[in-house]
């Protein structure tokens, strides 16, 4: 009798298991890709200067500083959006009382929202004192609304996809039964090193010209979806 009762509770047990895990549903499986390119509006750069001898004279640090930040206060850049490396300064220090026929540089970080500003700022300053410039990164500022934007345009298209294949075979299109995403890490990239001229040397008998291009970030979101078939 106790093996008997054991049996009964046993298959009472199972047979939920079992039924849940047989889905007579007939399901498309597809996958819906959106994806979108934006020019980066958060750019930090950075502008390397360093003292030179015009002749016989020195055009000291000082002197191309005060161009810098006259260019980036015509600019229209704020305040807080443009820094200094301490590190470089106090290096400029210990290096001119042990040599003081040393050449002391500075290095700047600017934020801007164009290169277009940037341009104007590195052509105000004497090309000879500027010794290297770089694009240390950049971003898209919107970005959080682009990829839910993105998102919403996969599932529809994964939607879309499904449709259009059930119609060709004369079927219909019934809810959606499961909708997965990708990882996000590999959905959105920015390669921020070689969008740009990542770094520019100036000579320091030319004009300062910057060949810094544009290029856009590219964005792309992929949804796979699962919907069942009227």
């Amino acid at each position: 009798m106790k093996k008997l009762l054991t049996l009964v509770i046993l298959f009472a047990l199972v047979a939920p298991v079992f039924a849940q895990s047989t889905d007579s549903r007939r399901t498309i499986v597809v996958t819906g890709t959106a994806e979108a390119e934006v020019t980066p509006d958060n750019i930090t750069v950075s502008i390397a200067l360093q003292e030179f001898m015009d002749g016989k004279k020195r055009v000291p640090i000082y002197e191309l500083e005060a161009q810098l930040e006259k260019a980036v206060k015509d600019a229209g850049i704020p305040k807080e959006d443009f820094t200094i490396d301490d590190v470089s300064a106090w290096n400029n220090y210990y290096q001119k009382k042990r040599a003081p026929d040393f050449m002391a540089g500075k290095q700047y970080h600017i934020l801007v929202h164009n290169l277009d500003k940037y341009n104007k700022i590195l052509a105000a300053i004497n090309p000879k004192g500027i010794s290297a410039t770089e694009v240390q990164s950049s971003e898209y500022s919107k970005i959080i609304e682009l990829k839910r934007e993105l998102k919403i345009k996969a599932l529809l298209a994964a939607r879309d996809k499904a449709t259009y294949m059930l119609d060709a075979l004369g079927e219909k299109l019934g809810r959606p039964i499961t909708i997965n995403e990708t990882d996000p890490a590999t959905n959105y990239f920015s390669s921020s090193v070689p969008q740009y001229s990542n770094t520019i040397m100036f000579n320091k008998a030319a004009p300062a010209e910057s060949d810094i291009n544009y290029k856009k970030i590219k964005v792309s979101f992929q949804v796979q979806a699962v919907f069942e078939i009227k």
